[in-house]
């Protein structure tokens, strides 16, 4: 008989190439486990199966990037929200679009369908929760109470309620029925990112950037325990299936919890990254990430791993008595009562939506649902994943299969036969390049020795490595080409000699904060703005404006005159960060001030003399200037797709009266 062989507990599914441009939202189908959906700054929504490498399906519609996705429980609907703080609903099955929801100001950041009616929720960057009725496309119910952005929206199981999670550090109950909030947990001390409602019990979980999870018992409205010894921000919460435990996708790790009393069961290392989603399903869990344009999956076998037990991992000390765990299920607290029927809409006496919300479609929103599309890439796969449910089919449907493991002493690279595609209108960067017979083989990077890295025209504010940097620089060159150890002394000499002049250029951009804070503390704004232009270095600049941006209070039209050129320099720079910071100071400065500038110019002359009035025409006159050089650069960059392209169409518009 052949020996068992031994697999691994968590592997590498597989590795797509999933946007033209940065992935920005992504989701698992939860009924499946199988159905991924991606957004990306290329404005699309693509849909791929997890296990296999081509697009099912690329949506097309949004003018502004995903922030936002959600697919409904049977998987027969999607709907994503953009940074624009429109929504839009697609049929997957018929593969076209449903509906087209507009009525947020700003981002959005989090959606969730009801588990049983046609509702959809939707939290915003501009505080604002809302309902929607897919079927008649309108608003029919507003919430208002946070303070800051709304993460994460979660139906409860019976559909009776809604929690909500902010970066006001709360969390909120409400009662969709009454239209009103139920209750505020208020215990996080940091944005609170994830709500997860336990499938059966009236229990809530969260997780926080404060790098806390905790547990709220829904009847008596209290902490049932709250777990402390995470070591990054919490942002991937998933109950299993059966209610026992809580598993928890940290940075490069997977953790299961148990909450009465709080514990560790078990702790899986998983290098995924930042997980954004996990899904379960056949005992296995699933789990994806993304960094840029590449979407990674991961598969945990739950069957090896600890999901409750009489001696707790981590959160129970040797000092103290150990606790046998509490009792699980109905002995504790209520069950869901799920009803069989649709959930009622919540009640139309709550007069909160307005007529803007409760109007009929109108021909712009006709035009803008012709406007978007479902482009199906893959025919093979779409028929056999969105086949119409209500077919008559004379075999029963498949089951999908568990993913089969790897062996434990076998390289995931070698069980992936099939190379991933691309998505539509996706650029390969890298170079093909042949494998070699080594079977230890690194991952298929572009290498230094056959290609010359360029520095980009646009170099990124996130990225996961230094641009135009290459680690053999850093290393003595072989002499000896059988040589394979290096020197520990020469190696790290080599790597230490820049480290003087990185030191200066870091204590110098030191030193000049610290004279522009002088300044500031001595004097006024407009003397340290002046200070950080005098000392000719942007990196100074963008640091102060990165402050005065959060406080518009600060801002006078003296201070927009000095401003101005520097924005300039800073939309025309390389860098994205300060492109960033450019269009955030040029867009407080034209809210705030193009008004008045016009105003005044517009103005006729006054009679006599006023000083004041002509220092301030002068300085009317400055800003309009600048202004009018600054819009040909707004112009030329209003075409751009993604992120910065909405940014630049929406400061084009801004300034149309300037032309």
């Amino acid at each position: 008989m052949a020996e068992a062989v031994a697999t691994k507990t968590a592997w590498k599914l597989h590795e797509i190439t999933a946007h033209s441009s940065n992935v920005s939202s992504l989701v698992l189908g939860k009924t499946s486990g199988r159905l991924l959906a991606t957004g990306g700054d290329d404005c699309r929504v693509n849909i791929w199966s997890v296990n296999k490498p081509n697009c099912i399906m690329s949506l097309t519609g949004h003018t502004s990037p995903i922030e936002s996705l959600q697919v409904n429980t049977n998987e027969k609907l999607i709907v994503a929200g953009s940074q624009s703080g429109s929504i839009r609903v697609w049929d997957l099955e018929a593969a076209k679009i449903l509906r087209s929801l507009l009525g947020h100001k700003a981002n959005i950041c989090s959606l969730d369908f009801h588990p049983y009616g046609s509702i959809v929720a939707s939290g915003s960057l501009d505080t604002n929760i809302k309902l929607w009725d897919v079927r008649k496309k309108s608003c029919v119910f507003r919430y208002k109470g946070h303070t800051e952005a709304v993460r994460c929206l979660r139906f409860s199981p019976d559909g009776k309620w809604l929690a909500s999670a902010a970066d006001d550090h709360t969390v909120k109950l409400w009662d969709l029925v009454a239209g009103k909030l139920v209750f505020e947990f208020r215990e996080h001390t940091g944005p609170v990112n994830v709500v997860e409602f336990h499938p059966n019990e009236y229990l809530l979980a969260s997780g926080s950037s404060d790098r806390t999870v905790r547990f709220w018992d829904l009847e008596k409205f209290q902490v049932v325990s709250c777990i402390e010894e995470e070591a990054t921000p919490v942002r991937c919460v998933l109950f299993n299936p059966d209610g026992c435990c809580l598993y928890s996708g940290f940075q490069d790790s997977l953790r299961v919890y148990g909450w009465e009393p709080e514990r560790c069961f078990d702790m899986v290392l998983v290098n995924w990254g930042k997980v954004a989603d996990l899904s379960v399903r056949n005992n296995q869990l699933i789990g994806v990430s993304f960094a840029q344009s590449t979407v990674s999956s991961f598969v945990v076998d739950l069957s090896r791993v600890t999901k409750s037990d009489s001696i707790p991992h981590g959160l129970i000390r040797d000092d103290e008595p150990l606790v046998p765990p509490a009792p699980t299920g109905s002995s504790l607290r209520r069950i869901y009562d799920r009803p069989s029927t649709s959930c009622s809409k919540p009640q139309s006496r709550v007069k909160h939506n307005s007529e803007s919300e409760r109007r009929s479609p109108s021909s712009e929103d006709d035009r803008d649902e012709k406007e978007s599309k479902a482009e199906i890439q893959n025919p093979e796969d779409y028929n056999e994943i969105f086949q119409p449910k209500n077919a008559i089919c004379r075999t029963p449907p498949r089951n999908s299969e568990p993913f089969p493991a790897p062996p434990e002493d076998e390289p995931i690279a070698a069980k992936e036969a099939v190379k991933p595609t691309r998505a539509p209108h996706v650029q390969m960067l890298l170079p093909k390049q042949e494998l070699l017979p080594n079977p230890v083989q690194r991952p298929p990077i572009a290498s230094s020795a056959s290609l010359t890295r360029a520095e980009p025209l646009v170099i990124p504010a996130a990225r996961n490595e230094p641009i135009g940097l290459k680690a053999s620089d850093f290393l003595p060159a072989v002499k000896n080409q059988s040589q394979t150890e290096l020197v520990d002394e020469e190696a790290i000499s080599q790597i230490r000699k820049g480290h003087e002049t990185m030191c200066v250029v870091l204590t110098s951009r030191r030193k000049n904060l610290d004279t522009v804070q002088a300044v500031w503390s001595s004097s006024d704004i407009k003397n340290s703005v002046d200070s950080a232009v005098a000392i000719n270095d942007l990196s100074v600049v963008v640091d102060l404006l990165n402050i005065v941006n959060q406080k518009p209070s600060l801002w006078k039209l003296d201070l927009c005159a000095i401003v101005l050129p520097q924005v300039e320099k800073l939309l025309e720079s390389k860098y994205e960060s300060y492109v960033q910071t450019g269009c955030t100071s040029l867009k407080l400065i034209l809210q705030r001030f193009l008004p008045l500038i016009t105003d005044i110019l517009a103005a006729p002359p006054s009679v006599g003399v006023d000083i004041t009035r002509e220092e301030r025409l002068h300085k009317c006159r400055l800003c309009y200037k600048q202004l009018k050089n600054i819009s040909g650069i707004i112009k030329n960059k209003s075409g751009l797709s993604g992120r910065h392209g909405s940014t630049f169409q929406e400061l084009h518009l801004l300034m149309a009266v300037l032309e």
